[in-house]
C-alpha cells in the first residue's frame, strides 16, 4: 500500500493581507520539494469539497452558516471579512476551506477502502485553532476534527487519536472533543504561548486530553522526552482505531513566530513513532493534516521528513 498526498490548487486562492505569515507560499514550498524523485511514489489525489454534513459534526450550524452564508460570500467578494487580528477570509476562502476539510475526509476514505496506508494533507487554511463555534488563529473550520468524526460516523471507527505537534496548543480540537470519552486528545506545544490554552491540568471531562507544554528555547531533548515519557505511552495505552496527527512545523527552530529548537530529523522521528503504534493498534491508519510553519525553507524541509516517514512506515 500506498501513502497519499491530498492537496488542492484553490487551497493557494486563499489570500491574506500582504505580509500575513500564513501565505500561498507555504503550500507552494511544501509541494515543491515533494515534486523530487524520492517522493514520486506519492498518490497524488485532488480534494474534494467538504459537504455540509462533514462540517456540522464539528462545528455548530451558526457557525457553519456564519463562514459559508450568503452575507458572507457578499462580504468577500468586495474584499476582506476580518474576524479577529489574526484571521481574515477573502474571495478565495471559501473554496480553500471546503477542500482543506474535504482533503481529510477524502484520505480516511481512501485508507479505509484500503488504497492507501496513510495519508498527508498538505492544504490550508489550517484548522486547529478553530473552535466548535468560533473561527480564529488563521483557522475557519477544524479540518481534522472534521475528517475524525467523519471517520466515525461514516466507517464506524469508534476510539479517535489526535496528536497535535504544533508549536501552538490546537485549543479548537480541545474545545470540539472536550467531553468526547472516545477521542484522545494530545498536543506538546510552547507555553506560555498563543492561544493561552494547553495547561498540563486541562485534561478533558473523561481525562481524555494530554497538553504537555514546553517552555521557550526547548529543543530536540525536551520535546522527544515528552513523547516518550508522556504522549506515546497514553495514546498505545488508549489503542485507538484511528491516528491523525496535527501536523505544525512551526516548532522548528529557524520559524520566525515562536521559540522552540526543533530540527526536521525531530518530525522525522515523531511520525515514525506515531506510525508504529498505528501499526500495533489500528491497522497502521494515520491521517496527516497540515497546521503551522512559517519559515518556508524550514516548513519544505521538515514537512519533507515528516512525509518520508509515512511512506516508510
Amino acid at each position: 500500500m500506498w501513502t497519499g498526498l491530498i492537496s488542492h490548487p484553490a487551497c493557494l486562492e486563499h489570500l491574506p493581507p500582504r505580509g500575513h505569515p500564513e501565505c500561498s507560499d507555504r503550500l507552494r514550498a511544501i509541494m515543491g520539494i515533494l515534486e523530487a524523485s524520492a517522493y514520486q511514489d506519492l498518490v497524488r489525489i485532488d480534494a474534494p469539497l467538504a459537504a455540509e454534513v462533514d462540517l456540522l459534526r464539528a462545528h455548530t450550524r451558526e457557525h457553519v452558516d456564519a463562514i459559508l452564508g450568503p452575507q458572507t460570500k457578499a462580504i468577500v467578494a468586495k474584499g476582506y471579512l476580518h474576524i479577529d487580528p489574526d484571521t481574515a477570509m477573502m474571495s478565495g476562502s471559501i473554496d480553500a476551506a471546503l477542500r482543506a476539510s474535504g482533503a481529510v475526509v477524502a484520505a480516511v476514505d481512501e485508507v479505509q477502502a484500503g488504497r492507501l496506508r496513510n495519508a498527508f494533507c498538505a492544504v490550508r487554511p489550517p484548522g486547529h485553532h478553530a473552535e466548535r463555534a468560533r473561527a480564529m488563529g488563521f483557522c475557519l473550520f477544524n479540518n481534522v476534527a472534521v475528517g475524525a468524526l467523519h471517520a466515525r460516523a461514516v466507517h464506524g471507527y469508534r476510539r479517535l487519536a489526535i496528536v497535535d505537534f504544533d508549536v501552538h496548543h490546537g485549543n479548537g480540537t480541545q474545545d470540539i472533543f472536550w467531553s468526547d470519552t472516545d477521542t484522545f486528545y494530545a498536543s506538546s506545544h510552547q507555553a506560555p504561548f498563543y492561544p493561552g490554552t494547553g495547561n498540563s491540568s486541562e485534561r478533558g471531562s473523561f481525562h481524555n486530553v494530554l497538553n504537555v507544554p514546553l517552555r521557550a528555547g526547548s529543543g530536540s531533548r525536551e520535546f522527544r522526552a515528552a513523547y516518550e515519557r508522556q504522549i506515546l505511552p497514553a495514546l498505545q495505552q488508549f489503542e485507538p482505531d484511528f491516528i491523525f496527527l496535527s501536523a505544525g512545523f512551526d516548532a522548528h527552530r529557524d520559524d520566525p513566530l515562536a521559540e522552540l529548537e526543533l530540527v526536521e530529523n525531530d518530525y522525522f522521528w515523531v511520525t515514525q513513532a506515531a506510525c508504529e503504534i498505528a501499526r500495533v493498534c489500528c491497522g497502521a491508519r494515520v491521517v496527516s493534516v497540515l497546521e503551522g510553519g512559517y519559515d518556508l525553507e524550514a516548513l519544505a524541509r521538515s514537512a519533507a521528513a515528516h512525509v518520508r516517514a509515512l511512506m516508510e512506515a
